[in-house]
């Protein structure tokens, strides 16, 4: 059992993000210490074939609940695109700028969910945040690891970040791994 977690920042930022910033790493903080108080309760629900709703159970109790974010909301079309994406949770920080908390499970990189959820933060006309929540690793039926989630979302995503001709125009990501690790 062990909760992974690593930050990444946008390489330039305004004051104004930079104060942002310190309100996003403040919810990061508290999601952070909720998961590790959890961990026994997401492992027991992390296990081969489950739903990631019952991780997401787990995790709306202190971000649904607790911290205000709001859950399953379709988010405003912005110009030129209309997806109707809707993130697991959003959360206002201020009009027009939020943090958006997503939970994977089996299809975090092999159906590109990761990608998608970094996507849908960077089209959303109000939200600049991203808080992905992943496997360390995922199961086989035997009980062997079949994937490591976390490591490759760190590498597939932590690129769009560090260099600004790379970025694009999410300011943070925060990236948390639940489950044990092999």
């Amino acid at each position: 059992m062990e909760i992974s977690q690593q930050r990444f920042v946008r390489s330039v930022l305004t004051s104004a993000e930079a104060g942002e910033l310190e309100r996003v790493d403040a919810l990061a903080d508290s999601l952070g210490q909720h998961l590790r108080a959890n961990e026994q309760a997401i492992d027991a629900v992390h296990v081969h074939r489950a739903q990631s709703s019952a991780v997401q159970l787990i995790v709306a109790s202190l971000l649904k609940d607790q911290l205000g974010f709001d859950e399953e909301v379709v988010l405003a079309p912005s110009e030129g695109f209309v997806t109707h994406a809707r993130p697991d949770f959003i959360y206002e920080l201020a009009p027009g700028r939020g943090v958006i908390a997503e939970v994977e499970r089996g299809g975090t990189t092999t159906n590109n969910h990761d990608l998608k959820d970094l996507w849908k933060t960077h089209i959303a006309p109000n939200a600049q945040h991203l808080f992905l929540i992943v496997p360390n690793a995922n199961w086989n039926e035997a009980g062997a690891a079949r994937e490591r989630p976390f490591a490759r979302v760190l590498g597939r995503l932590g690129s769009f970040f560090g260099d600004p001709r790379r970025e694009i125009d999410v300011v943070s990501l925060h990236v948390f791994g639940y489950g044990r690790r092999v």
